[in-house]
């Protein structure tokens, strides 16, 4: 048995001329609401806003932004203005500036001496707990190796 499988299933169907039936409701639309702005107000101040409700009706008829319709560009932009928004703040590690007197610190023996600030050799801690490692590492198996070579002799 044979089936017929839909080809173009994301091409929309042209009802009256060249326009599909949401072009024609967006173009409808707009034109009303032009024919209704025209007559309401008189023509210089109809005019700023007859430009941009005729430019959204064009918009949501015809424009893509990325291959999706215009619309879904519109709902998106209106969620995220409605939307809460969580911003985070990265601290930045660098060199603080050091005023002398300022900060102390104290020492055991009762000496005060200034705090400053030492520059880490990576950015990363795994990096240098990694490095860190390996020197102690390094220093462990020389050892080892030492107290095995002499129980061995």
């Amino acid at each position: 048995m044979k089936y017929q499988v839909p080809q173009f299933i994301d091409v929309e169907d042209k009802i009256f001329g060249p326009l599909t039936f949401k072009q024609f409701i967006y173009l409808a639309g707009g034109a009303g609401l032009v024919f209704i702005l025209y007559s309401i107000f008189p023509f210089f101040i109809a005019i700023l806003f007859i430009i941009p409700v005729g430019a959204l009706a064009i918009a949501l008829a015809f424009y893509k932004v990325n291959n999706k319709p215009f619309i879904f560009v519109m709902a998106s932009a209106l969620k995220y203005l409605a939307g809460s928004k969580l911003y985070i703040w990265k601290k930045r590690v660098g060199p603080r500036p050091i005023v002398p007197g300022t900060k102390k610190k104290f020492l055991e023996k009762g000496e005060i001496e200034n705090e400053q600030y030492i520059p880490k050799l990576s950015d990363s801690k795994l990096k240098e707990m990694s490095w860190s490692l390996g020197i102690k590492d390094s220093i462990y198996s020389e050892q080892e190796n030492n107290k095995n070579a002499k129980f061995k002799n």
